[in-house]
């Protein structure tokens, strides 16, 4: 029996609604040589009746289970495959009649390229097109890879997929960045600058569970580092605090903003030194009270902390101090971010050597369009108001105060910013910058909801 080319499988969990136009538009394609695996996963809708439909085509093979998660069927999905390329298609998802043909010619030109995935449009629960993911050009302009292909509709060479272990069962999202981040050390992946799929964006969608997927990415990146031994840097977090501006020393909930902050620096695994920075005698008085010898206070001067002087000032004189002699990276850590807590601070060093990064920021992203008054009114960032909602890119906005950098090209540089920038997406409550009274009282109601919802 002569082998396919490809395996294209289709995980289904109660999507009756849309599971044939998925079907059809995999049958519907111009490149033939492919056999199709569809796999319910304990269906409590009709589905099974549509699905039962197509059990006799010679093509395709059902297979039903019960509850197994998706990265269990991923791995049930790779054993059964006969074909050379894989790919999964989400029951609420469909292909571009040119879709197989495009990437296995990719692939099929390339010995060494182990994956290849395609931009592709993201379509309500009508069909009706809201936007276009574009994904950079990976041979002219990607240098840092902390940009994931999109965990469905991803072509894989099957090689690669068995050598570097399938996918990790003891998590049940975010497959395809798990993958992601074991696919790039060892394999060659691609992008094809054309869109080839649709995906389906809806209330029941997986990806609207945004604490889940940061929790998640975070638990993937921090087991990859152990598991690969990668070596993180020797990171000093600088806590830098202006007199008479900064809410350091205010009450938090039975505590101080400065104290939280700590706390949450010294329960972070990957930081090795906290220094506070500060002209502000009360607060040098309150770090020797507090913490002794444990925290390191750096006395800065006034000139570098005014509110125009960059950050990178204080890095060159505490560094000029000898104080971070032994780190090679720094985190500038603001108290002005109290839900900023120890996994997003280890999250940051992992992610900064993961990708190789020089420097690394959070950051949240932002669909709308933002404006400017040019003293002629009001006119569009960036010409953003030139293009249709479908053809503008993401915006991200600086937040979290979580900045980390490489001290020697940083210096070297004069910029904190530099080289390959990486980025850790923060969550909306971690972005909580405390700047008026009424941010402090919704921190502290968000403090207090969470205390309650503990006890309960």
């Amino acid at each position: 029996m002569v082998k396919p080319l490809i395996t294209v499988y289709i995980t289904n969990y109660n999507y009756e609604r849309y599971i044939e136009q998925a079907i059809q538009s995999v049958l519907n394609q111009s490149f033939q040589d492919f056999e199709l695996l569809i796999i319910d996963d304990g269906s409590t809708d009709d589905s099974k009746t549509i699905i039962e439909s197509y059990s006799d085509h010679p093509k395709i093979q059902v297979i039903y289970q019960k509850n197994k998660g998706l990265n269990i069927t991923n791995n049930i999905a790779l054993k059964l495959s006969k074909g050379k390329y894989i790919m999964r298609l989400d029951a609420d998802d469909y292909l571009d009649t040119e879709a197989l043909k495009k990437m296995v010619d990719y692939l099929e030109a390339d010995p060494e390229l182990g994956m290849v995935f395609p931009d592709y449009y993201i379509v309500d629960s009508g069909n009706n097109i809201v936007s276009e993911i574009k994904r950079h050009d990976f041979k002219k302009e990607v240098t840092i890879y902390d940009q994931p292909a999109h965990g469905a509709c991803t072509m894989i060479r099957v090689k690669a997929m068995k050598a570097v272990g399938g996918y990790d069962e003891s998590y049940t999202c975010q497959d395809g960045y798990e993958l992601w981040i074991k696919f790039i050390s060892k394999f060659k992946v691609a992008s094809i600058n054309e869109t080839l799929f649709s995906y389906r964006r809806h209330n029941n969608n997986l990806t609207n569970n945004e604490l889940r997927i940061l929790d998640t990415r975070l638990k993937i990146k921090d087991a990859f580092v152990q598991r690969e031994r990668i070596p993180l840097p020797k990171t000093a977090a600088v806590i830098p605090i202006r007199p008479n501006y900064d809410i350091a020393l205010e009450n938090f909930n039975g505590s101080t903003f400065l104290d939280r902050k700590i706390a949450s620096l010294q329960r972070a695994k990957n930081i090795s030194k906290i220094i506070v920075a500060s002209s502000d005698p009360l607060i040098e008085e309150h770090i020797k009270k507090q913490y002794g010898d444990g925290i390191d206070f750096f006395r800065r001067s006034e000139k570098i902390e005014r509110i125009n002087i960059s950050l990178l000032e204080t890095l060159a004189a505490i560094h000029k101090s000898g104080m971070i002699d032994s780190c090679s990276a720094a985190m500038f850590c603001s108290v002005n971010y109290p839900f900023v807590d120890a996994g997003i601070i280890n999250d940051a060093v992992n992610t900064l050597s993961i990708f190789n990064a020089d420097s690394l920021i959070g950051v949240r992203p932002e669909g709308n369009t933002f404006f400017r008054h040019t003293g002629q009114g009001m006119q569009a960032i960036l010409k953003q108001d030139s293009f249709t909602r479908l053809e503008r890119e993401s915006l991200y906005k600086y937040t979290g105060g979580v900045l980390l950098t490489k001290i020697e090209t940083a210096l070297s540089t004069k910029k904190l910013i530099h080289g390959n920038v990486g980025h850790i997406v923060i969550s909306e409550k971690a972005a909580l910058n405390v700047e008026s009274a009424f941010e402090k009282q919704f921190c502290l109601y968000l403090v207090k909801e969470n205390e309650i919802e503990v006890v309960d």
